[in-house]
C-alpha cells in the first residue's frame, strides 16, 4: 500500500514555476554538468576505468583536451551557464549528467554511490537558480533493482524531473529484458527517459575526423531505438515518456525501410503488432539536427507535438543559436519545440509572460 501511495505523489509532483522572457518560452531539454564529487568517487576505486576518447585519433583527443579546457567552468557549474542562457535567450535549461557519467562499468554498489553523488549534485545545481534550472539524473543501469531505487529517489527527494540513461549498457541491448522493470517503473512514475549515447560500440573505423561523435553518437540511438521498437518495448510500455537526443539519430529519416521490412519479414514481427514508424512517432526527440532543411523534414514526418529544442551545451557541438535555428516555423509549431512540448514533459508552469 505504502509503495501505491508514494507512486500516486510522485504523479502529482508540484508544477515547477519558471519565467517566459521572450516572445516564446525556451526550454533546452539537452544539455550537460559534470559533477567532480562523482568522478572523485570513481577515481578513489577504479584504477583504469574505460576511456571514452578511446575510438578518437591523436588529433581528435588532442582538440577534446583544449575544450574541455575551455568549458570547465560552464559544465563543471551554473555561474557562466546563466549568462549564456541569457545570450541565447533560454528561459530554463534540463541539466542531465555529462554522458561521461554513467559509471555503467562499475560494481553495482559503487555504481550506486557514484549515480548518487551525481543526482546530488544535479539538485544542488538546480537549487542555486530553481527558477532557470530543473534536473535530470542518473541510474545505476548495471543493476536494475538499485536503478529504480535512484529513480524513485530522484523523484521523490530530490525533485528531479527526469532520467537520463545511455543507448546501451554494458554493450547490452535495452531490450534486454533485464532492464523491462525498469522502464515498467519509469513509465508508473510518470518520469522523462531521456536517451544520449556516448559515441560508437563499435567505433574503430570511426578514429579520425571525430567521426565516433559525428557519426557514431546518432548511429548509437539509432540502434537502440531499434531494439526498443522491435523489441517490444515501446508496445509494452506505451505510456513511457522517452525523448532521444540529435533527433533521434538517423531513423527518423529512414523509417520507410523499417516498415517495409516488418510487412515482409516475420522476424521483424515477433514482438509488435504495428509498424515501427508508429512506434517510434510516439518517442520525443530533440531539434539538434543543425540544418532547417532536416528540421522542417522532422516537423513533417514525425510532427511538432514530438519535438523539443535540445542545444548539448556547453560542448562545441552545440547549436550556437537555439532560437535562431527554430525561427522559419510557424508561430504555433515554434511555440511547442521551443519550450510547451518540453514543459508539459518536466512538469513546468510559466508564472510570468514577458510582453511582446
Amino acid at each position: 500500500m505504502s509503495d501505491t501511495i508514494s507512486l500516486c505523489e510522485h504523479r502529482q509532483r508540484k508544477p515547477i514555476p519558471v519565467e517566459q522572457r521572450g516572445r516564446h518560452l525556451v526550454v533546452d531539454l539537452h544539455c550537460h554538468l559534470n559533477v567532480m564529487a562523482a568522478a572523485a568517487v570513481i577515481r578513489a576505486q577504479v584504477s583504469d576505468p574505460p576511456d571514452p576518447l578511446r575510438f578518437m585519433s591523436p588529433a581528435s583527443k588532442a582538440v577534446m583536451k583544449q575544450l574541455f579546457g575551455q568549458i570547465g567552468p560552464k559544465l563543471n557549474g551554473v555561474t557562466e551557464r546563466i549568462a549564456d542562457m541569457d545570450r541565447l535567450g533560454v528561459d530554463v535549461q534540463a541539466i542531465s549528467p555529462s554522458p561521461g557519467q554513467y559509471y555503467y562499468f562499475a560494481p553495482p554498489e559503487l555504481g550506486r554511490e557514484a549515480a548518487r553523488a551525481t543526482n546530488d549534485g544535479v539538485a544542488a545545481a538546480v537549487g542555486q537558480h530553481p527558477d532557470r534550472l530543473v534536473g535530470l539524473g542518473t541510474a545505476p543501469m548495471q543493476n536494475t533493482e538499485m536503478a529504480i531505487a535512484e529513480m524513485r529517489r530522484c523523484v521523490k527527494d530530490l525533485d528531479l524531473r527526469g532520467i537520463q540513461i545511455g543507448a546501451n549498457i554494458n554493450r547490452r541491448e535495452l531490450s534486454d529484458p533485464e532492464f523491462r522493470p525498469f522502464f515498467a517503473a519509469a513509465e508508473e512514475l510518470g518520469v522523462l527517459v531521456f536517451l544520449h549515447p556516448l559515441g560508437f560500440t563499435h567505433g574503430e573505423r570511426l578514429a579520425e575526423h571525430y567521426l565516433d561523435n559525428i557519426i557514431g553518437n546518432p548511429l548509437e540511438s539509432t540502434i537502440a531505438l531499434s531494439h526498443l521498437i522491435f523489441g517490444g518495448v515501446l508496445q509494452d510500455h506505451p505510456g513511457l515518456k522517452l525523448c532521444v537526443a540529435h533527433g533521434g539519430g538517423y531513423l527518423p529519416g529512414y523509417w520507410g525501410r523499417m516498415d517495409h521490412a516488418y510487412r515482409a519479414r516475420e522476424d521483424c514481427r515477433q514482438h509488435i503488432c504495428c509498424e515501427p514508424s508508429s512506434y517510434l512517432r510516439k518517442v520525443w526527440l530533440d531539434t539538434l539536427v543543425f540544418d532547417k532543411v532536416q528540421l522542417d523534414a522532422l516537423v513533417r514526418s514525425h510532427g511538432a507535438d514530438r519535438l523539443c529544442l535540445g542545444t548539448d551545451y556547453p560542448f562545441d557541438m552545440a547549436e550556437p543559436d537555439p532560437v535562431g535555428f527554430h525561427d522559419q516555423l510557424s508561430e504555433a509549431d515554434a511555440a511547442k519545440m521551443l519550450g510547451l512540448n518540453a514543459a508539459e514533459l518536466l512538469g513546468l508552469k510559466v508564472t510570468n509572460r514577458a510582453a511582446r
